[in-house]
């Protein structure tokens, strides 16, 4: 069984920059893929960012793509999500997610579906 917390999340300026974390615990972390969503008021949960158990592969949204950075460190049992030149549309509840996956390689890092495991989310609420 494995339990996300996230933190990092608040209040920022458009252009300006916060990083979550997500903290990890249970056995086998480094067995996990990780992923990012985001979910606004009256929209539908969306992906954000993927990032494979080794971290050798990283997936983007195209909307983030270029402002976002995920990361993990399977030492700290902790991944990253570094949000450069935030915008006012960056404005969501964020959550962690975690799937078991044998393979490092994956392509369904997109579906929600796919992560049986989910954080309880942080808010980022970007302002003009």
């Amino acid at each position: 069984q494995v339990q996300l917390q996230e933190s990092g999340g608040g209040l920022v300026q458009a252009g300006g920059s916060l990083r979550l974390s997500c903290a990890a615990s249970g056995p086998t972390f480094t067995r996990y893929a990780m992923g990012w969503f985001r979910q606004a008021p009256g929209k539908e949960r969306e992906f954000v960012a993927a990032i494979s158990w080794s971290g050798r592969f990283t997936y983007y949204a195209d909307s983030v793509k270029g402002r976002f950075t995920i990361s993990r460190d399977n030492r700290k049992n902790t991944e990253y999500l570094q949000m450069n030149s935030l915008k006012p549309e960056d404005t969501a509840l964020y959550y962690c997610a975690a799937d078991y996956i044998s393979s490092d390689y994956y392509t369904d890092y997109d579906d929600p579906a796919l992560y049986d495991y989910w954080g309880q989310g942080t808010q980022v609420t970007v302002f003009s």
